[in-house]
């Protein structure tokens, strides 16, 4: 049964055990609602049955206290078991599915919709949190409650039970058959509210964009279309979902017309007491309330399986797994024959061979689209290579820990993310205990000081969500700064000085070749003064190796690097004898 709920609910085994507690705290608290009308029916059957002496009414008394004391513990237990333990198993979902993204590939994240990822961990949760405290206990318990109150009435008077209980399988069943169509419903709404939510990222994101180029209109055009069906999906569920909970409700309150018709008729009859009777519709008052709890429930209870196999998705996802000792020769980075896709039948990388060594500087160029960023996320292991191997220190990089393996990498991107804080400690995020004068000579190395001491609070000036006070240039000195202050034995630069003009990035450049010096140094560049002194080259097109060495053997060879520089020296002097004109 524990297995059973763990796969079902996507539950931990701690769950797991007290999802049962709550439905056995539940049960007992459901038969304990039955005790005030079993209370009353004793005490009216003594009291106006002549032939029995009736008890005392202190008796009485301690025995009403005694109900009330029961009802109260179990009502407590029940409260603990079903509240308190589910608020535990949440914040365990919660840690679980955050640790289970922090063990998925890094790249993982540049491809899902993070609008989508954050549902997940905030929405879903939540509303699992009030399902399992609300509606799956209570749905098992009343199933059990009602079964061992239905035991007891049918062996008491069986026409008289049939009564009482034929509401209840046409009530249940009326929410069964409207389930398909409630299920459909719910999907349709979930596609459409995170279409909404998408858009309104996607506006925030790109605000910029839509203003330069006057598409506000064309924006909220869309928009408005997206929130009238929002509201269409949302009145198609409201409405199917209120109109079967309603109906089942009221197919209940047929239960109690019943049994006073049938009673009655009995009654009349001579084969049934006053006092049963009695007892049947105090009993009636209260035992359809398990279930109409239930059915109150009924839209959350429908909505689960929709949020848990989200879970499940998650859960399925294969992380990257490794060593976290290893002894490593060198540095050294080597392809070989390395073979990707990011999709099926989409190839990006095929067989590409070369080595990356320590103390050289390797840069990969080459044509967009050509696969070198995705060759410095795998040199990373953002991504594990679908063929081939790539290794590091001659270690295979997909038998060590991504966490452990990052320690060893400093890397800047062509689009730098930074937090809203200040410069001092988004540039100190590159190593967490530096002190304030190792923060600032990376900044001086990465000619960010020129800037920073412009800022009102300098070093301590809060730049904005994601930089946004900072130019592009300055943002990605930043980048760079971090990466410097972070001093690992492998730096991989992806145009990491594309924003910068020609000044700045002759400075840099200076600086980095001071800093990379025993490192191993993977860059990215389109310009190809950028990697004039490079080491070697690695020229990439179509997601293969055209060709690589160093860069005078290249122009040598007269091959796609010599064109590519040709290329750029002539646009060069174009743009010179334009400005001449």
């Amino acid at each position: 049964m524990i297995r059973y709920f763990q796969h079902r609910f996507a539950l931990s085994e701690k769950g797991a055990k007290d999802l049962m507690r709550g439905i056995a705290y539940t049960t007992l608290f459901n038969l304990a609602l039955m005790l005030p009308p079993t209370y009353l029916f004793l005490f009216l059957t003594e009291y106006l049955d002549k032939s029995r002496t009736p008890h005392s009414p202190a008796f009485y008394l301690l025995l009403a206290m005694a109900v009330m004391a029961v009802m109260f513990v179990v009502s407590r237990w029940q409260y603990d078991s079903t509240y308190t333990t589910v608020y535990d198993e949440s914040a365990h979902r919660r840690i679980s599915v955050a640790e289970k993204l922090r063990r998925l590939p890094l790249a993982f994240f540049g491809e899902r919709n993070l609008s989508d990822l954050t549902s997940t961990v905030m929405e879903d949760c939540t509303h699992l949190e009030h399902t399992f405290s609300h509606a799956v206990p209570q749905l098992f318990a009343s199933a059990l409650s009602m079964s061992l109150v239905a035991v007891g009435l049918f062996a008491y008077d069986w026409r008289l039970a049939i009564a009482v209980f034929w509401v209840v399988p046409a009530a249940v069943g009326t929410l069964i058959l409207a389930r398909h169509k409630i299920n459909r419903a719910f999907a349709r709404l979930y596609t459409v509210k995170r279409g909404v939510t998408e858009q309104i990222q996607e506006g925030l994101e790109c605000i910029q964009e839509i203003k330069s180029y006057c598409g506000e209109e064309d924006y909220n055009r869309r928009f408005d279309r997206r929130l009238t069906h929002l509201e269409q999906e949302l009145f198609s569920n409201d409405l199917w979902g209120g109109v079967f909970v309603n109906l089942s409700a009221a197919l209940l309150k047929l239960g109690i017309p019943t049994v006073i018709l049938v009673g009655a008729w009995l009654l009349e009859r001579g084969e049934l007491s006053a006092f049963v009777y009695m007892a049947f519709l105090l009993i009636t008052a209260m035992v359809y309330y398990p279930i109409q709890e239930v059915c109150n429930n009924i839209a959350v209870l429908t909505f689960l399986d929709v949020r848990i196999n989200r879970m499940k998705e998650i859960e399925a996802m294969p992380t990257q797994e490794g060593r976290t000792e290893v002894v490593l020769k060198n540095y050294n980075i080597e392809f070989r024959n390395v073979s990707f896709a990011y999709e099926e039948g989409k190839q990006v990388l095929h067989n590409v061979s070369f080595i990356a060594r320590q103390g050289e500087v390797t840069a990969l160029v080459g044509a967009s689209g050509g696969g070198k960023t995705t060759t410095a996320k795998l040199a990373a292991r953002f991504w594990d290579a679908d063929s081939g191997e790539i290794l590091l220190g001659g270690e295979p990089l997909s038998s060590i820990d991504s966490e452990y393996l990052l320690h060893h990498y400093a890397v800047v991107f062509q689009d730098v993310l930074l937090f809203n804080a200040s410069i001092a400690d988004n540039i100190r995020i590159g190593k967490r205990d530096a002190t304030d004068e190792e923060v600032r000579r990376v900044a001086r190395l990465a000619q960010c000081e020129e800037f920073i001491n412009r800022m009102p609070q300098g070093y301590d000036t809060l730049i904005g969500e994601n930089g946004e006070t900072l130019s592009g240039g300055e943002r990605q000195r930043i980048s760079i700064a971090r990466a410097l202050l972070k001093d690992a034995p492998i730096i991989l630069l992806d145009e990491a000085t594309a924003s910068l003009d020609a000044e700045n990035e002759t400075r840099i450049q200076a600086a980095l070749s001071e800093l990379v010096r025993q490192k191993t140094v993977i860059i990215i560049a389109h310009r190809m003064r950028t990697v004039r002194h490079a080491d070697k080259i690695v020229v990439f097109s179509g997601g293969t190796v055209k060709e690589q060495g160093t860069p005078e053997a290249l122009m040598a060879q007269g091959g796609e690097f010599a064109k590519m520089v040709l290329l750029q020296q002539e646009g060069v002097e174009n743009r010179h004898s334009d400005v001449g004109i």
